[in-house]
C-alpha cells in the first residue's frame, strides 16, 4: 500500500561557494558560500560583492569551488548562474522525489519532468504497488487470492520496463511510470 509519508531524504538549501580567481591564482583563498534563493539578480549582486571586496584589485573572474543542496547534480565549475538557478528552482519545487528523477535523466530537466508526470507515489516494496494497483482493477476472489504472487509481478513490472523504481531505503521505494 502507498506510504503516505513524505519523501526523507534529506535537502539542504542550495548554495554554491564563488571563488575570486584573480585571488586564487595568487594563492589567496577569497570566496563567498550564496544561497541560491529566488532572485538571480541578488545572487548576481552577491557574485560582484565578493570581486569587489577581493584583496586583488579589479578582480572580475569568479568560479565555482564547491556546492551543497544539490543532490547528486554535479556542477562544474563554469556552470552558468542561470543553469544552477534552473536546477535549484526544479529540486525546491520538485523536492527530493524530483532530485531522484534528476538523477536518473542525468540532469536533463525536460526528460526529469516528464518522468514526474508518471509518479504514482512511496511504497514498501514493488509487491504492494503490484498488489495495489490488482486489487483497484478488480475484486479477487478470496478463495484465489493466495495464488496471487505480488513480488513476481512488481519484479515483472521493473523487468519490463513499465515501471522505475527508486529505492529511497530498505522499506520506501518510489515508483514511476516509465513513458
Amino acid at each position: 500500500m502507498a506510504l503516505t509519508a513524505e519523501v526523507t531524504t534529506t535537502q539542504d538549501q542550495p548554495r554554491i561557494y564563488v571563488a575570486c580567481l584573480a585571488a586564487y591564482n595568487s594563492g589567496i583563498l577569497h570566496g563567498e558560500w550564496i544561497d541560491i534563493e529566488d532572485d538571480i539578480d541578488e545572487t548576481w549582486a552577491q557574485i560582484n560583492a565578493m570581486l569587489k571586496a577581493s584583496p586583488i584589485v579589479e578582480a572580475e573572474e569568479w568560479a565555482i569551488h564547491d556546492f551543497e543542496g544539490f543532490g547528486s547534480t554535479r556542477l562544474s565549475e563554469w556552470e552558468s548562474i542561470e543553469r544552477v538557478h534552473e536546477l535549484a528552482e526544479f529540486m525546491q519545487e520538485n523536492g527530493a522525489v524530483g532530485t531522484l528523477a534528476l538523477d536518473h535523466c542525468n540532469d536533463d530537466m525536460q526528460d526529469a519532468t516528464r518522468t514526474l508526470e508518471g509518479y504514482m507515489g512511496c511504497y514498501s516494496s514493488v509487491a504492494d504497488y503490484a498488489q495495489e494497483i490488482t486489487e483497484s482493477c478488480t475484486e479477487i476472489p478470496e478463495h484465489l487470492q493466495f495464488y496471487i504472487y505480488y513480488e513476481r509481478m512488481g519484479r515483472d513490472m521493473v523487468m519490463s520496463g513499465d515501471i522505475i523504481t527508486f529505492e529511497e531505503s530498505y522499506d520506501k521505494v518510489h515508483i514511476f511510470l516509465n513513458s
